[in-house]
């Protein structure tokens, strides 16, 4: 694994989590960009209320792995981090 170098990407995918962060401190949480793998996986971290919502992992699917896949097709998914 590697940690963030590629600064481009990183900064792509920080525009995708800035749209979708509104809506998660909207509910009293956050989301982190902790890792992007050589396997282009990214990981990320729960935090706040969103670490204990029942919905947290469709929000993880549905909401911010489509928005980073879209902003960087070559993530091949997007995992959470919070209870590791």
């Amino acid at each position: 694994m590697k940690n963030i170098t590629d600064t481009d990407m990183t900064e792509k995918i920080e525009e995708a989590l800035s749209k979708i962060r509104p809506y998660l401190q909207d509910d009293g949480g956050d989301i982190v960009l902790e890792e992007i793998t050589d396997k282009m996986v990214v990981k990320v971290r729960l935090i706040g209320a969103c670490e204990t919502c029942d919905v947290s992992m469709m929000t993880l699917k549905h909401g911010v792995e489509t928005a980073i896949k879209r902003a960087v097709p070559e993530v091949k998914k997007v995992i959470d981090v919070t209870s590791s």
